[in-house]
């Protein structure tokens, strides 16, 4: 004989898988689909996007110009001005020498309260950043941001794994660093460096060159050093 206890627990159970039953004839409501939101493209992608096109508009190229100057297609380059598409640095730096600017000019400036830097003192809160989030890296402008300015100083941070990409690249210029923590793979033509922290180097931006990060769990902090040629003596 069952005891009483287990035919309520029973009773109990069939009662609520009635109710859970839909009556006959009655439709079945449906639960509303979840839409779920495509991530939005980060800021710092619309900001440099921004930037690029204004200086294009600014020296009257059209993008089919562009295009044809830097090897990039009319549609990848209408993706980077509208921050749809994340360019890596070596597409920066491209852009960066058919517009005629170091790539410090494709910085967003910080408002600041300070007037009495005169172009001469970049605080801590002041500096300016560009990151690179494909990539994993992401570089702080430690000197005055501007469009005129030929020589830059940049705080460029390597995530583990972070590398501007499997291919050579080159630019205007010079550059020359110093590395701070961890360490740097170089790469300049057909010989490559592995650099630790207290390492320092420097050659032309006209020799193919990359960079990347190979610790698998450490990041890599460098301090760099950019000076771009005059705009009249550019090749």
């Amino acid at each position: 004989m069952r005891k009483p206890a287990l035919k309520l627990q029973e009773k109990q159970a069939r009662e609520k898988r009635a109710r859970a039953k839909p009556a006959p004839g009655k439709p079945v409501k449906a639960k509303p689909a979840v839409m779920i939101a495509k991530p939005a493209e980060p800021a710092m992608d619309q900001e440099v996007g921004r930037r690029l096109r204004d200086l294009r508009r600014t020296r009257e190229l059209s993008l089919e110009a562009v295009a044809e100057r830097t090897r990039l297609s009319i549609g990848f380059l209408s993706q980077i001005e509208r921050g749809l598409s994340s360019p890596s640095l070596r597409v920066l730096a491209t852009l960066a020498d058919v517009l005629g600017v170091g790539i410090a000019a494709l910085f967003g400036a910080r408002s600041t309260d300070d007037g009495a830097s005169g172009g001469v003192v970049t605080r801590q809160a002041q500096r300016a950043g560009l990151q690179l989030w494909r990539s994993g890296v992401s570089k702080q402008l430690l000197s005055p941001a501007g469009t005129d300015s030929r020589l830059n100083l940049f705080l460029v941070h390597l995530e583990p794994g972070g590398s501007t990409g499997d291919e050579l690249y080159t630019h205007d210029g010079e550059e020359a660093g110093l590395v701070l923590e961890g360490e740097m793979t170089l790469t300049v033509e057909a010989e490559t460096w592995s650099l630790k922290t207290g390492d320092s180097f420097r050659f032309a931006s006209r020799r193919p060159h990359r960079f990347s990060n190979p610790a698998d769990d450490a990041k890599a902090v460098v301090l760099w050093v950019n000076c771009v040629s005059p705009a009249g003596v550019r090749g």
